[in-house]
């Protein structure tokens, strides 16, 4: 369980790993592709129209996996919801089972799918490596000058001859090896392929010891002990003068870039040298465009003063135009503010006169209202008068007959001789006649008559 993690992170670290130098690779690739000054322009537009082709198969393929993904995922979250809820029936069960299934025999198509194309891949790898390979071995004989290169990749076995007007361009190892090769039988010394890979396989597991003759002899049935040790020493006269052949191919790429270098530095003098000249060229120019700009500077500072002057005329004009429209305007305000101010002392005076009238017209108004005010007052006033009098008058009627009534009963009592005994409960109670009294007393229909409101009160009842 603790090696998962370890696995995991692993994984990781060699997925991002993967993933930089796949970024490198293919930045290199589009700084190869894309550069429109190659040399290789024409043939490299075959390249960008397969890198578009390509790209859009790995986008497509990319969407159709994503796709497929998203279908196993789906189909595991609704089977991780149903166990979620568990029914004991067959039903349910037969469910659960047709639903794992599905999403097995999803996930066994998804991984037999990619298994082929991963199988697909690495075929194409090793293809695609042999023939790399193939192209190294053709341009390290192009750079050599070989000829016979078709031949040699063609046909492995096949012998390989030197032409006489290379010898003397190629180096003297190269020479005795590949000559070595034209008299042994090519680069596996006259044996067939299936021989020649037996004995290095056994050469290489015993590392060249003698013990292993024997054991050749069980991987090579059609071979004898003497064929085996002729075709031990070619091959290591094979490998001396390969070995030899890469040393001279290393010397030859190391004068070769010497060569490449002093020819870059003869490159960079000439270059310095251009540089120089254009250098100077363009001071020349720059100094003829210096003297073309001051001059086009001097007949623009004449023409700015040209420009100034008529300006400085031009804005006196304009100046004296502006004070005329100014004073005209100062006097057209002038007269307007006069008429202003007249109208406004005329309207002022219609004012005045209008709010006297209007004053004259209250004050007779108001000389009007105290005159019916005042006939007013001495009509109430007559009024209240008689109401007094008669009042005084029913008061002294009234009291002349109480008088008269108390004197009738003064003969009565004289006539009639009382005997009344006192009753002391009596004195709280009502009388007769007060109860009588109370009988016919009712709510009065209106409000006496000295309760009724009046416009106005005489002077001589304000204290009343």
């Amino acid at each position: 369980m603790k090696a998962e993690p370890a696995k995991k992170v692993e994984f990781i670290r060699s997925a991002e790993k993967l993933k930089a130098q796949l970024a490198n690779i293919e930045k290199d690739k589009s700084g190869l592709l894309y550069n429109r000054k190659s040399d290789f322009r024409v043939e490299y537009r075959i390249l960008e129209d397969l890198e578009r082709s390509m790209t859009v198969s790995r986008k497509t393929e990319k969407a159709k996996i994503l796709q497929q993904l998203s279908k196993i995922q789906n189909n595991v979250k609704r089977l991780q919801q149903q166990l979620k809820d568990v029914k004991p029936t067959p039903e349910f069960v037969d469910k659960l089972k047709e639903m794992m299934e599905e999403t097995e025999n999803a996930i066994n198509a998804f991984k037999e799918e990619q298994r082929q194309i991963y199988e697909q891949l690495l075929k194409e790898e090793k293809a695609t490596i042999n023939e790399l390979n193939l192209f190294e071995r053709k341009v390290e004989l192009w750079a050599l000058g070989s000829l016979t290169t078709e031949k040699v990749l063609k046909l492995p076995s096949a012998r390989v001859t030197v032409d006489k007007t290379l010898e003397n361009h190629l180096p003297k190892e190269v020479v005795e090896f590949e000559r070595f090769l034209q008299q042994t039988g090519g680069r596996q010394g006259g044996w067939d392929d299936y021989d020649h890979q037996n004995f290095l396989k056994v050469r290489t597991k015993y590392r060249g010891r003698l013990s292993y003759m024997d054991k050749a002899l069980q991987y090579l049935g059609g071979r004898t002990k003497e064929d085996i040790e002729q075709h031990d020493k070619w091959y290591q006269e094979f490998l001396i003068l390969h070995e030899r052949k890469k040393e001279s191919i290393k010397k030859w790429k190391e004068k070769q870039q010497e060569e490449k270098e002093r020819n870059l530095k003869e490159k960079e003098k000439s270059e310095k040298m251009l540089k120089q000249k254009w250098r100077q060229h363009e001071e020349a120019q720059k100094q003829k465009a210096e003297e073309e700009r001051k001059r086009k500077q001097a007949a623009v500072e004449a023409w700015k003063k040209q420009k100034a002057t008529a300006f400085a005329m031009e804005q006196a004009s304009q100046l004296k135009l502006e004070e005329r429209e100014k004073r005209q305007e100062k006097e057209r305000q002038c007269h307007v503010k006069l008429l202003l101010e007249r109208n406004t002392l005329q309207k002022k005076v219609k004012e005045e006169l209008e709010k006297l009238e209007i004053e004259k017209r209250e004050e007779a108004e108001k000389e009007e209202g105290k005159k019916i005010a005042a006939e007013k007052i001495s009509r109430f006033q007559e009024r209240d008068l008689h109401k007094l009098e008669l009042r005084v008058l029913q008061k002294q009627a009234k009291e002349i007959e109480e008088q008269e009534k108390e004197k009738k009963l003064a003969k009565l009592r004289e006539k009639v001789e009382i005997q009344v005994t006192r009753d002391r409960s009596e004195l709280h109670k009502a009388t007769k006649g007060w109860e009588e009294r109370r009988k016919e007393m009712a709510p009065a229909a209106s409000e006496p008559l000295l309760r009724v409101t009046h416009r106005a009160v005489p002077a001589w009842r304000g204290g009343l």
